[in-house]
Protein backbone atom coordinates (compact mmCIF):
# COMPACT_ATOMS: atom_id res chain seq x y z
CA UNK A 1 0.00 0.00 0.00
CA UNK A 2 0.84 3.25 -0.55
CA UNK A 3 1.35 6.14 2.27
CA UNK A 4 -1.04 8.24 -0.01
CA UNK A 5 -3.78 5.76 0.50
CA UNK A 6 -4.12 6.94 3.97
CA UNK A 7 -4.66 10.69 3.04
CA UNK A 8 -7.81 12.78 4.59
CA UNK A 9 -8.79 16.27 4.60
CA UNK A 10 -9.28 17.83 7.97
CA UNK A 11 -10.93 21.14 9.33
CA UNK A 12 -7.93 22.66 11.67
CA UNK A 13 -10.91 23.82 14.26
CA UNK A 14 -11.31 19.91 15.01
CA UNK A 15 -7.77 19.86 16.05
CA UNK A 16 -8.22 19.86 20.03
CA UNK A 17 -6.34 22.43 21.71
CA UNK A 18 -7.30 22.18 25.07
CA UNK A 19 -8.62 18.97 26.95
CA UNK A 20 -12.08 18.46 27.59
CA UNK A 21 -13.51 19.70 30.85
CA UNK A 22 -13.34 16.52 32.64
CA UNK A 23 -11.64 13.51 31.44
CA UNK A 24 -14.57 11.02 30.79
CA UNK A 25 -16.41 14.00 29.17
CA UNK A 26 -14.94 12.76 25.69
CA UNK A 27 -17.39 11.58 23.20
CA UNK A 28 -16.92 8.09 21.72
CA UNK A 29 -17.01 6.97 18.67
CA UNK A 30 -17.96 3.20 18.34
CA UNK A 31 -17.21 0.99 14.90
CA UNK A 32 -18.10 -2.64 14.63
CA UNK A 33 -16.11 -3.86 12.54
CA UNK A 34 -17.97 -7.01 11.52
CA UNK A 35 -20.73 -4.67 10.49
CA UNK A 36 -19.58 -1.35 10.11
CA UNK A 37 -22.26 -0.11 11.94
CA UNK A 38 -21.26 3.42 13.65
CA UNK A 39 -22.28 4.51 17.53
CA UNK A 40 -22.14 8.13 19.09
CA UNK A 41 -21.54 8.08 22.31
CA UNK A 42 -20.20 9.29 25.44
CA UNK A 43 -16.97 8.63 27.19
CA UNK A 44 -18.57 6.71 30.13
CA UNK A 45 -20.74 4.47 27.98
CA UNK A 46 -17.50 2.34 27.42
CA UNK A 47 -18.31 0.31 29.91
CA UNK A 48 -21.61 -1.13 27.98
CA UNK A 49 -19.04 -2.75 25.79
CA UNK A 50 -17.24 -4.44 28.57
CA UNK A 51 -17.93 -8.27 29.37
CA UNK A 52 -17.23 -10.73 32.54
CA UNK A 53 -13.63 -12.23 31.71
CA UNK A 54 -12.38 -9.44 29.29
CA UNK A 55 -8.51 -7.82 30.12
CA UNK A 56 -8.27 -4.38 29.60
CA UNK A 57 -4.43 -3.45 28.69
CA UNK A 58 -2.78 -0.20 29.21
CA UNK A 59 0.32 1.46 28.93
CA UNK A 60 1.41 3.16 31.81
CA UNK A 61 4.08 4.71 30.86
CA UNK A 62 4.71 8.54 32.30
CA UNK A 63 5.66 11.57 29.97
CA UNK A 64 9.03 13.13 30.75
CA UNK A 65 9.04 17.40 30.86
CA UNK A 66 11.34 16.61 27.55
CA UNK A 67 11.14 20.19 26.09
CA UNK A 68 14.45 22.31 27.08
CA UNK A 69 15.35 25.70 25.67
CA UNK A 70 19.10 26.72 25.69
CA UNK A 71 21.16 29.04 24.46
CA UNK A 72 24.53 28.85 22.39
CA UNK A 73 26.97 29.87 24.64
CA UNK A 74 29.28 31.65 21.93
CA UNK A 75 26.46 33.77 19.93
CA UNK A 76 23.67 33.31 22.42
CA UNK A 77 21.30 32.25 19.82
CA UNK A 78 18.31 30.54 21.11
CA UNK A 79 17.41 26.54 21.15
CA UNK A 80 14.33 24.15 21.65
CA UNK A 81 15.50 20.87 22.13
CA UNK A 82 13.37 17.98 22.67
CA UNK A 83 15.12 14.83 24.46
CA UNK A 84 14.25 11.28 22.03
CA UNK A 85 15.97 8.43 23.76
CA UNK A 86 18.55 8.09 26.68
CA UNK A 87 21.88 6.36 25.05
CA UNK A 88 23.27 6.69 28.47
CA UNK A 89 23.33 9.32 31.71
CA UNK A 90 23.94 12.44 30.20
CA UNK A 91 23.55 10.92 26.79
CA UNK A 92 20.24 11.21 24.64
CA UNK A 93 19.71 12.02 21.37
CA UNK A 94 17.57 15.05 20.60
CA UNK A 95 15.73 17.12 17.92
CA UNK A 96 17.03 20.66 17.75
CA UNK A 97 15.19 23.59 16.31
CA UNK A 98 16.84 25.45 14.65
CA UNK A 99 18.99 22.32 13.88
CA UNK A 100 21.50 23.82 11.14
CA UNK A 101 22.82 25.97 14.20
CA UNK A 102 23.50 22.93 15.88
CA UNK A 103 26.61 21.57 14.07
CA UNK A 104 28.97 18.81 15.96
CA UNK A 105 31.02 20.94 19.12
CA UNK A 106 28.18 23.62 19.87
CA UNK A 107 28.03 24.12 23.48
CA UNK A 108 24.59 24.91 24.27
CA UNK A 109 23.52 26.65 27.94
CA UNK A 110 19.98 25.20 29.39
CA UNK A 111 17.85 27.73 30.88
CA UNK A 112 15.96 28.03 34.03
CA UNK A 113 11.93 28.29 33.53
CA UNK A 114 11.86 31.43 34.47
CA UNK A 115 14.52 32.38 31.42
CA UNK A 116 17.55 32.42 34.10
CA UNK A 117 20.88 30.91 32.59
CA UNK A 118 21.72 27.11 34.11
CA UNK A 119 24.29 25.75 35.23
CA UNK A 120 24.22 22.54 32.25
CA UNK A 121 25.49 22.53 29.22
CA UNK A 122 24.50 20.44 26.29
CA UNK A 123 27.22 19.67 23.74
CA UNK A 124 26.82 18.51 20.26
CA UNK A 125 28.39 15.20 19.49
CA UNK A 126 27.15 13.82 16.25
CA UNK A 127 23.96 14.08 14.00
CA UNK A 128 22.12 11.19 11.96
CA UNK A 129 20.52 10.45 8.85
CA UNK A 130 17.40 12.20 10.57
CA UNK A 131 18.68 15.37 11.16
CA UNK A 132 18.61 14.40 15.14
CA UNK A 133 21.45 15.45 17.28
CA UNK A 134 23.67 13.45 20.00
CA UNK A 135 23.97 15.81 23.15
CA UNK A 136 26.38 15.17 26.44
CA UNK A 137 25.29 16.79 29.22
CA UNK A 138 27.39 18.09 31.62
CA UNK A 139 27.40 20.10 35.05
CA UNK A 140 25.01 17.70 36.57
CA UNK A 141 25.28 13.98 37.60
CA UNK A 142 22.54 12.94 35.54
CA UNK A 143 20.46 15.70 33.43
CA UNK A 144 17.09 13.33 33.97
CA UNK A 145 16.99 13.46 37.66
CA UNK A 146 16.94 17.71 36.57
CA UNK A 147 14.05 17.32 33.73
CA UNK A 148 11.31 18.38 36.33
CA UNK A 149 13.01 21.50 37.08
CA UNK A 150 13.95 22.74 33.63
CA UNK A 151 11.87 20.91 31.28
CA UNK A 152 8.39 21.04 29.87
CA UNK A 153 5.82 18.47 28.62
CA UNK A 154 6.29 18.18 25.17
CA UNK A 155 3.15 18.80 23.49
CA UNK A 156 2.48 18.02 19.96
CA UNK A 157 3.27 20.73 17.24
CA UNK A 158 -0.54 20.86 16.37
CA UNK A 159 -1.47 22.06 19.72
CA UNK A 160 -0.13 25.59 19.17
CA UNK A 161 0.33 27.25 22.13
CA UNK A 162 3.61 28.62 22.59
CA UNK A 163 4.12 27.19 26.24
CA UNK A 164 2.24 24.61 28.44
CA UNK A 165 -0.82 25.58 30.41
CA UNK A 166 -1.25 24.33 33.91
CA UNK A 167 -3.48 21.47 33.29
CA UNK A 168 -1.15 20.19 31.07
CA UNK A 169 0.77 19.09 33.78
CA UNK A 170 -1.99 16.43 34.98
CA UNK A 171 -4.65 16.09 31.72
CA UNK A 172 -1.23 14.90 29.39
CA UNK A 173 -0.54 12.23 31.26
CA UNK A 174 -2.82 9.06 32.72
CA UNK A 175 -4.05 9.10 35.76
CA UNK A 176 -2.31 5.46 35.94
CA UNK A 177 1.74 6.47 35.07
CA UNK A 178 3.95 5.18 36.36
CA UNK A 179 7.44 4.85 35.07
CA UNK A 180 8.98 7.56 33.44
CA UNK A 181 10.15 7.50 29.79
CA UNK A 182 7.40 8.77 27.03
CA UNK A 183 7.96 11.71 24.92
CA UNK A 184 4.59 11.91 24.35
CA UNK A 185 1.59 10.46 25.64
CA UNK A 186 -0.01 7.44 24.95
CA UNK A 187 -3.13 9.40 24.79
CA UNK A 188 -6.10 6.82 24.44
CA UNK A 189 -5.38 6.28 28.25
CA UNK A 190 -5.89 10.42 28.68
CA UNK A 191 -10.21 9.55 29.35
CA UNK A 192 -9.87 7.38 31.84
CA UNK A 193 -10.58 8.38 35.51
CA UNK A 194 -9.72 6.70 38.54
CA UNK A 195 -13.62 6.14 39.23
CA UNK A 196 -14.16 4.37 35.52
CA UNK A 197 -11.09 2.36 36.17
CA UNK A 198 -13.20 0.77 39.48
CA UNK A 199 -16.21 0.19 37.91
CA UNK A 200 -14.62 -1.60 34.81
CA UNK A 201 -13.19 -3.69 37.66
CA UNK A 202 -16.77 -4.34 39.20
CA UNK A 203 -18.04 -5.50 36.12
CA UNK A 204 -15.20 -8.36 36.21
CA UNK A 205 -13.36 -7.28 34.02
CA UNK A 206 -9.08 -7.65 34.81
CA UNK A 207 -7.19 -4.18 34.33
CA UNK A 208 -3.45 -4.79 33.77
CA UNK A 209 -0.31 -2.91 32.55
CA UNK A 210 2.34 -2.81 29.70
CA UNK A 211 5.04 -0.23 29.35
CA UNK A 212 6.15 1.34 25.89
CA UNK A 213 7.67 4.32 26.47
CA UNK A 214 5.97 6.38 23.33
CA UNK A 215 9.14 8.34 21.04
CA UNK A 216 8.70 11.09 18.98
CA UNK A 217 9.04 8.61 16.25
CA UNK A 218 5.74 7.17 16.73
CA UNK A 219 4.79 10.27 15.42
CA UNK A 220 6.53 11.37 12.54
CA UNK A 221 5.31 11.36 9.13
CA UNK A 222 5.90 9.20 6.61
CA UNK A 223 8.13 10.09 3.83
CA UNK A 224 8.34 7.13 1.90
CA UNK A 225 5.67 6.47 -1.00
CA UNK A 226 5.36 2.59 -0.29
CA UNK A 227 5.01 1.82 3.35
CA UNK A 228 7.09 -1.46 2.83
CA UNK A 229 9.75 0.46 2.75
CA UNK A 230 9.52 2.77 6.11
CA UNK A 231 11.15 2.47 8.68
CA UNK A 232 10.00 2.47 12.77
CA UNK A 233 12.36 3.84 15.56
CA UNK A 234 13.09 1.43 18.25
CA UNK A 235 10.83 2.45 21.38
CA UNK A 236 11.59 0.88 24.83
CA UNK A 237 8.73 -1.46 26.31
CA UNK A 238 8.56 -4.46 29.44
CA UNK A 239 5.88 -6.89 29.81
CA UNK A 240 5.84 -8.33 33.42
CA UNK A 241 4.07 -11.57 34.60
CA UNK A 242 0.94 -10.86 35.82
CA UNK A 243 0.00 -8.84 32.36
CA UNK A 244 1.31 -11.93 31.08
CA UNK A 245 -0.63 -14.37 32.91
CA UNK A 246 -3.86 -12.48 32.81
CA UNK A 247 -3.72 -12.13 29.32
CA UNK A 248 -2.63 -15.78 28.44
CA UNK A 249 -5.59 -17.28 30.05
CA UNK A 250 -7.69 -14.72 29.24
CA UNK A 251 -6.76 -16.05 25.23
CA UNK A 252 -6.84 -19.41 26.80
CA UNK A 253 -10.36 -19.40 28.31
CA UNK A 254 -11.93 -17.67 25.15
CA UNK A 255 -12.18 -13.73 26.28
CA UNK A 256 -11.64 -10.62 25.20
CA UNK A 257 -8.46 -8.69 25.20
CA UNK A 258 -9.13 -5.05 24.84
CA UNK A 259 -6.17 -2.70 23.85
CA UNK A 260 -5.82 0.96 25.23
CA UNK A 261 -4.12 2.59 22.52
CA UNK A 262 -2.15 1.75 19.47
CA UNK A 263 1.11 2.12 21.58
CA UNK A 264 -0.32 -1.02 23.79
CA UNK A 265 -1.15 -2.48 21.13
CA UNK A 266 2.41 -2.67 19.12
CA UNK A 267 3.65 -4.26 22.81
CA UNK A 268 1.33 -7.02 22.88
CA UNK A 269 1.97 -8.43 19.46
CA UNK A 270 5.37 -7.67 19.04
CA UNK A 271 5.81 -10.18 21.84
CA UNK A 272 3.09 -12.54 20.60
CA UNK A 273 4.59 -12.62 17.15
CA UNK A 274 8.26 -13.99 18.70
CA UNK A 275 6.82 -16.59 21.19
CA UNK A 276 4.39 -18.48 18.66
CA UNK A 277 1.04 -16.17 19.69
CA UNK A 278 1.60 -15.87 23.58
CA UNK A 279 2.91 -13.50 25.75
CA UNK A 280 5.86 -14.14 27.73
CA UNK A 281 7.75 -11.60 30.35
CA UNK A 282 9.77 -9.81 28.44
CA UNK A 283 11.96 -6.33 27.85
CA UNK A 284 13.36 -4.68 25.12
CA UNK A 285 12.91 -2.38 21.99
CA UNK A 286 10.39 -2.74 19.50
CA UNK A 287 10.07 -1.28 15.58
CA UNK A 288 7.10 -2.77 15.04
CA UNK A 289 5.08 -1.63 11.89
CA UNK A 290 1.45 -2.72 11.53
CA UNK A 291 -0.23 -1.95 8.37
CA UNK A 292 -2.99 -3.80 6.23
CA UNK A 293 -3.39 -6.42 5.66
CA UNK A 294 -1.72 -7.80 9.17
CA UNK A 295 -2.96 -10.22 11.62
CA UNK A 296 -3.21 -9.78 15.20
CA UNK A 297 -2.92 -12.32 18.29
CA UNK A 298 -3.22 -10.84 20.98
CA UNK A 299 -6.07 -8.00 20.79
CA UNK A 300 -9.59 -8.28 20.27
CA UNK A 301 -10.58 -4.97 20.64
CA UNK A 302 -8.80 -1.28 20.18
CA UNK A 303 -9.60 1.63 22.34
CA UNK A 304 -7.99 4.55 20.48
CA UNK A 305 -8.29 8.43 19.49
CA UNK A 306 -8.88 10.16 16.08
CA UNK A 307 -5.51 9.97 14.13
CA UNK A 308 -3.34 12.73 12.02
CA UNK A 309 -3.14 11.36 8.08
CA UNK A 310 -1.24 9.46 6.43
CA UNK A 311 0.84 8.48 10.06
CA UNK A 312 1.78 5.23 11.35
CA UNK A 313 -0.87 5.41 13.80
CA UNK A 314 -3.66 5.57 11.11
CA UNK A 315 -2.57 2.52 9.26
CA UNK A 316 -2.18 0.53 12.31
CA UNK A 317 -5.99 1.28 13.06
CA UNK A 318 -7.05 0.30 9.57
CA UNK A 319 -5.06 -3.16 9.80
CA UNK A 320 -6.78 -3.59 13.28
CA UNK A 321 -10.61 -2.86 11.55
CA UNK A 322 -10.63 -5.41 8.71
CA UNK A 323 -8.00 -7.91 10.25
CA UNK A 324 -6.47 -11.06 8.08
CA UNK A 325 -5.60 -11.03 4.65
CA UNK A 326 -7.20 -8.30 3.01
CA UNK A 327 -6.51 -4.22 2.88
CA UNK A 328 -10.41 -2.70 3.07
CA UNK A 329 -10.02 -1.88 6.53
CA UNK A 330 -8.63 1.75 5.58
CA UNK A 331 -11.86 2.40 3.57
CA UNK A 332 -13.87 1.39 6.80
CA UNK A 333 -11.73 3.40 9.15
CA UNK A 334 -11.70 5.98 6.25
CA UNK A 335 -15.36 6.26 5.79
CA UNK A 336 -15.96 6.30 10.34
CA UNK A 337 -13.45 9.38 10.21
CA UNK A 338 -15.59 11.07 7.75
CA UNK A 339 -18.51 10.68 9.80
CA UNK A 340 -17.06 12.20 12.52
CA UNK A 341 -15.83 15.09 10.59
CA UNK A 342 -19.25 15.42 9.87
CA UNK A 343 -20.24 15.00 13.57
CA UNK A 344 -17.48 17.41 14.56
CA UNK A 345 -15.48 15.39 16.85
CA UNK A 346 -12.65 16.47 18.11
CA UNK A 347 -9.09 15.32 17.16
CA UNK A 348 -5.76 14.10 18.27
CA UNK A 349 -4.04 13.88 21.72
CA UNK A 350 -6.66 16.14 23.65
CA UNK A 351 -9.66 14.85 21.22
CA UNK A 352 -12.43 12.39 21.31
CA UNK A 353 -12.15 8.68 21.78
CA UNK A 354 -12.99 5.37 19.01
CA UNK A 355 -13.39 2.11 19.84
CA UNK A 356 -13.56 -0.93 17.56
CA UNK A 357 -14.98 -3.85 18.42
Amino acid sequence: MRTADFHYELPPELIAQFPAEKRDESRLFVLHRKTGQLEHRQFPDLLEFFQPGDVLVLNNSRVIPARLRGKNVKTGGKFEILLLEENAVNDWWAMLRPGKRAPIGTHIRLQEKNGDAGKIIATVTETNADGHRRLQFSGTSNVFDELDALGELPLPPYIERSREVADDKTRYQTVYAQPAGSVAAPTAGLHFTPEILEKIRTLGVKICFVTLHVGAGTFLPVKVENLAEHTMHFERFEVGSETVFTVNEAKKNGHRVIAAGTTTVRTLESVARANAGKLNVHAGKTDIFIYPPAEFQIVDSLLTNFHLPQSTLLMLVSAFAAPGENTHGRDLVLSAYAEAIRERYRFFSYGDAMLIL
